[in-house]
């Protein structure tokens, strides 16, 4: 009798650690693994197809996707162990599972190896469709690159480097665009690297001011790297990266080979949607109520929300009409 008690407790005990492992692991943060879409959104088939009409070109994405998800909730549990005491002097990092005591640090670091263990490999073994293992072998070693870069290099040396800390936030972004394309073996253009590395930059100052604006005078404290920075100085950064994002992607829906531009560039109608989503990003940054964590940003506005789901869905609706007309 007593035996079963204990075991029905132990039972009860790992069933109370599963959402707070979970929540450690940040599912609503997997939107930005969405990047690896990038690439097959504007990319044809030697038909002359969307690629994303492509079943098995959709299939591979979308487990590239899942990969993603997995090496990233693995490294914002590595993340979260890196950082346990300072969270804990953070007014809302305080209250995270590992920060407040109610996961074990022991539970995560064996989520993080198994989930690590897992994923790494499978990133090598994407079925593309290919006759060689070349683009399987690429995606996995972008795969690779993520971890090594955002799991150990940023978490344990490069977010304490002023800048650098920026854009190795940013890379992360990069990274999955590109790995959304060599998962499909499809050529990475200039545009993808430009128009992701400056969306990427504008997210990762704004997530830097949000910080620095929520935490005031005890931002060194919390973070080193805070100390470094000012508002007017990220203001700046952010005021360049900004129109030099509008400016990109206004070029690339009026020059990109991949875009329809006879009888006229018909994506430039997209535009205005990147724009008013890039504004009302900056609207909730500087109200401060928003702007650190653009995954949860975006699904809490509903106007930013509606926004670029109607660019989604016109850019779809523009490449589908192209490819049959």
């Amino acid at each position: 009798m007593i035996g079963s008690i204990d075991s029905e407790q132990t039972r009860a005990r790992g069933l109370s650690v599963l959402p707070e492992l979970l929540r450690t692991m940040r599912p609503k943060d997997w939107i930005k693994n969405t990047f690896v879409f990038a690439a097959i959104a504007f990319a044809y088939d030697a038909q002359g197809r969307p690629l994303w009409l492509d079943p098995q070109a959709l299939l591979a994405v979308f487990s590239a996707f899942l990969l993603f998800c997995m090496v990233a909730s693995a490294i914002y549990l590595i993340n979260d162990l890196v950082d346990i005491e300072k969270d804990r002097a953070h007014p809302k990092k305080r209250n995270r599972p590992l920060a407040s005591g109610r996961l074990s640090p022991r539970i995560a670091v064996v989520a993080a190896i198994v989930l690590l263990v897992v994923a790494l490999p499978l990133g090598f073994f994407i079925d593309v469709g290919s006759e060689t293992l070349l683009g399987r072998i690429d995606f996995g070693l972008a795969l690779l690159t993520y971890m090594v870069v955002q799991g150990l290099l940023y978490s344990y040396y490069l977010k304490n480097i002023v800048i650098i800390d920026i854009f190795t936030i940013a890379s992360g972004f990069v990274l999955r665009a590109v790995a959304g394309a060599l998962v499909i073996s499809i050529v990475i253009t200039p545009w993808l690297l430009v128009c992701m590395g400056l969306l990427a930059l504008f997210l990762g100052l704004s997530k830097r001011r949000s910080e620095l604006s929520l935490l005031q005078a005890g931002a060194g404290e919390h973070r080193r790297i805070l100390a470094e920075y000012s508002l007017p100085m990220l203001d700046q950064m952010i005021s360049i990266v900004t129109a030099a994002t509008i400016m990109a992607y206004t070029l690339f829906t009026f020059t990109a080979e991949t875009l329809p531009l006879e009888p006229f560039p018909v994506m430039m109608v997209t535009v205005p949607f990147v724009i008013y989503a890039i504004f009302r990003y900056l609207y909730h940054v500087h109200k401060g109520d928003g702007g650190g964590n653009a995954a949860e940003l975006l699904i809490n506005d509903r106007s930013l929300l509606v926004c670029v789901a109607l660019w989604g869905m016109t850019s779809v609706a523009i490449m589908a009409f192209a490819s049959f007309s």
